[in-house]
């Protein structure tokens, strides 16, 4: 696998080596212990969660694959990337490639110049047809799907620890089939959209991120910090996420708590004069519009205001935080 200069890691790690405890798999969390193979953890209320520990290989790295092209939003995917890239599991008797366990590479069509949002120019590592196999797939927002990239994605996924999603990633996502039967969030602009397409797929407004078997979603931007912090969590236990936290300087606690206050902000649509799809802010005078029920209402384009007519009672029940999906 082609090496990725990290002299940000390299640095950190040195820092990092004198907290050797952070690899071990108990601590306190609010004054409580825990152990993480017994799959439970207190989360940020003292209340029990769930967590799935991964095994982590006895040799070697674990690789980290991207999938990018034009559009990619530039913190689903560098928010993430930072996280593995500073996740350090300093023990005694480890390798340095053990200490510094995940292998970052990014994935496209081609390995062509590409535009991520804000018009930055990354150089994809690795196409389609060369890529090694990954054990985590990162998959941010970004311009759009193709066949080549949707098959990649399933094909990798058989043999992943974990294939995620951040923000409206998880529309290319579902776009794969792979979310078919399961739970799934995604950016909140977007959970009408989800339910309305992928009606096969139980949609979880208001949820920081959600997991089950090796599918994860995260919701929007920020969220794919945490979802990254719990794959380390989940590698490596809760005290190897606190120190990469630390590391970060991250203040955010979402990580700990997918389903608990960190998101309900979006598990209902905002008031005001905003799109019943997506939530964005609207001009009614130059808006589309459509009369259900002796009411008016405005869309920020004509796609939104058909997914409206094609089933506005489901839309007015997630709009109210009645209907998860």
């Amino acid at each position: 696998m082609k090496r990725i200069a990290m002299t940000r890691r390299e640095l950190l790690w040195g820092s990092a080596a004198a907290g050797a405890m952070a690899a071990m798999p108990v601590g306190l969390v609010g004054g409580q212990r825990y152990e993480l193979e017994y799959g439970r953890a207190p989360n940020a209320q003292g209340a029990a969660r769930v967590v799935h520990p991964l095994k982590a290989p006895s040799a070697g790295n674990i690789p980290v694959a991207f999938v990018v092209s034009d559009g990619a939003v530039m913190i689903d995917f560098t928010g993430p990337w930072e996280v593995f890239q500073d996740a350090s599991i300093p023990s005694a008797g480890m390798s340095r490639d053990q200490q510094m366990p995940f292998q970052l590479y990014t994935v496209a069509e081609n390995t062509g110049p590409i535009r991520v949002s804000g018009g930055m120019k990354i150089v994809p590592d690795y196409s389609f047809k060369d890529a090694p196999q990954p054990k985590v797939i990162v998959i941010p927002a970004q311009g759009g799907g193709s066949d080549v990239m949707y098959r990649w994605i399933r094909e990798a996924t058989k043999q992943t620890d974990v294939t995620m999603s951040v923000c409206t990633g998880a529309l290319l996502l579902a776009q794969t089939g792979l979310l078919n039967g399961k739970a799934a969030t995604t950016h909140h602009g977007a959970y009408i959209q989800m339910a309305l397409q992928y009606p096969e797929i139980r949609v979880k407004p208001g949820y920081r991120f959600v997991e089950e078997g090796n599918m994860a979603t995260a919701g929007g931007l920020t969220s794919g910090i945490d979802l990254a912090l719990r794959v380390v969590e989940r590698y490596y236990g809760r005290a190897a996420a606190d120190e990469t936290v630390y590391q970060m300087e991250y203040q955010g606690r979402g990580w700990m708590d997918a389903s608990g206050a960190s998101n309900t902000t979006y598990a209902k649509a905002r008031g005001g004069k905003v799109c019943p799809i997506c939530g964005m802010a609207i001009d009614e005078g130059m808006s589309p519009k459509f009369v259900y029920q002796n009411k008016t209402y405005y869309f920020c384009m004509d796609s939104h205001q058909a997914l409206f007519e094609s089933a506005p009672e489901k839309v007015l029940r997630m709009m109210a935080g009645e209907e998860s999906s």
